[in-house]
């Protein structure tokens, strides 16, 4: 496929500079699946203008008339969503069954959550005579990452529509299929022209120029924590309002009342959901230093039971790595592990078995692991867990909130009372009692160096609001 055009004032664009396309690599296979152009700051500018001219009418408009097109878009991703689950495990390999079950389902998801908020939302409310009045931001630059593309899209975009804000969006450039067909969906949908457009390209060339635009009145970037400082600095001198979803290094605590034999393995699920490429992955299991020989037993077991393969293939739960310089990475933090004096207790250095091609990486898991180890303190972004023992519930919690971290943490214990005092302690954006439901309403964002703002629902839609207080606006 080829990605060779931007999506600008609804219309499909060829980049101001021709000939500076960038290959699209399966991770699987290692082959090169297609091309995506490559933007520059002239693009920016074009879809900034787009997205200017386009807000006045767009931010008035009436709320059933975002609604409905929200609706629309809804539709589509329903009607396509075979479509996209196959570009997404494609182009960064998330196992089909992954990408069927959550990367598309939960895109999805966003978007039928800011219809619901939109259908319950006062944009005016009465504080005695004053009016406090809800009003879109402006132009927002979007920027997503490759690991949850769809999802991060969506939960971007959606609530940017709901808002009444008109949108520029930098998608990944190493999944730039799925961002192709969502715009496609944005335009057969019937957005207005300039209030959706994406511009192809890398953070440099791309996301900079969006970052530091004096006609963008938001920024909203999911990222590493380094590529998040980048964007705050360059949105510094504009003053403009900048939300981050950025890294984590989440803690999973079992206490010592919960059922191991039941929430060992789905502590690994979670751990190694998307081959552990998700910025909240809980990948410290906390684990009473009296029970670790058991929880070693329970996690290598676990971890045994998963398949690494094809991502297209029926039955695969770990397809690759995305890239090679994630490979790299993964590889070069197991290494260290091993150096710092950490137990292996499965996995380890280079590929599965049989599996020559392709950035595949061995589940890997740790005991024994110290929380001043880089392996406990780095962000890995790979399927590699690390068991952490502990002494008592106080010093559980002094090792949780051990990071500069605090984006998700996870709790298991048979009291409730008990997990709910412990999670009032974590110093984390959100926080899991026993393997619960994921709620699409839920606020997502983090402590610490984990970003700033929140995502989902009512809290996500709020982000790209301004608030207008008008004095005298109702009768004495």
């Amino acid at each position: 496929m080829v990605c060779d055009q931007h999506y600008i004032g609804g219309r499909w664009t060829a980049s101001s500079k021709a000939g500076n396309a960038m290959p699209v690599i399966n991770p699987a296979t290692q082959k090169e699946i297609g091309l995506v152009t490559s933007g520059h700051a002239d693009d920016v500018d074009l879809a900034v203008a787009e997205a200017r001219a386009a807000f006045p009418l767009f931010s008035v408009s009436p709320v059933a008339e975002r609604a409905a097109l929200l609706g629309s878009i809804l539709a589509l991703m329903e009607e396509r969503a075979e479509e996209l689950a196959q570009a997404i495990s494609t182009e960064m390999g998330a196992a089909i069954s992954l990408s069927r079950a959550s990367q598309v389902p939960f895109g999805i998801a966003h978007v039928r959550a800011a219809i619901e908020v939109l259908g319950t939302y006062d944009f005016i409310r009465r504080q005695g005579t004053t009016a406090i009045i809800k009003e879109a931001i402006g132009v927002c630059g979007l920027i997503t990452p490759w690991n949850w593309p769809l999802y991060q899209v969506t939960a971007k975009v959606a609530p940017a529509i709901a808002a009444g804000c008109t949108i520029v969006l930098k998608p990944s450039e190493m999944s730039p299929l799925s961002a192709d067909l969502f715009a496609r969906i944005m335009h057969d949908a019937g957005t207005p022209p300039g209030v959706f457009n994406l511009v192809h390209g890398t953070g440099p060339q791309v996301g900079a120029p969006l970052a530091a635009h004096p006609d963008v009145d938001m920024i909203s970037i999911t990222g590493s924590t380094r590529a998040g400082i980048l964007v705050a600095q360059a949105a510094a001198p504009t003053v403009k309002r900048v939300t981050q979803e950025l890294g984590g290094k989440s803690p999973n605590i079992l206490l010592d009342d919960a059922d191991f034999e039941r929430v060992v393995p789905l502590g690994v699920a979670s751990a190694f959901r998307n081959v552990g490429q998700s910025c909240s992955a809980p990948t410290r299991m906390l684990v009473p230093a009296s029970r670790l020989a058991q929880v070693e037993k329970l996690a290598a077991k676990a971890a045994a039971a998963m398949t690494v393969g094809d991502p297209m293939q029926e039955g695969t739960v770990l397809g690759p790595v995305s890239t090679p310089a994630q490979f790299d990475k993964v590889q070069a933090m197991i290494a260290i592990g091993l150096a710092e004096g950490a137990k292996l207790i499965c996995g380890g250095a280079g590929r599965p078995e049989g599996l020559e091609q392709g950035f595949f990486v061995r589940p890997t898991i740790f005991s024994h692991v110290r929380s001043n180890m880089r392996i406990a303190q780095e962000e890995i972004f790979g399927p590699v867990l690390c068991l952490i023992p502990y002494a008592d519930e106080e010093e559980a919690v002094s090792i949780a909130n051990d990071t500069v971290y605090g984006l998700g943490a996870h709790i298991q214990s048979a009291d409730l009372e008990r997990a709910r005092r412990v999670a009032s302690r974590i110093r984390a954006g959100q926080v899991h009692i026993n393997h619960p439901a994921w709620d699409a309403h839920a606020a997502f964002g983090g402590y610490k160096q984990s970003g700033n703002g929140r995502e989902y629902g009512v809290f996500g839609m709020e982000e790209y609001l301004e608030t207008k207080a008008v004095l005298g606006y109702f009768p004495q």
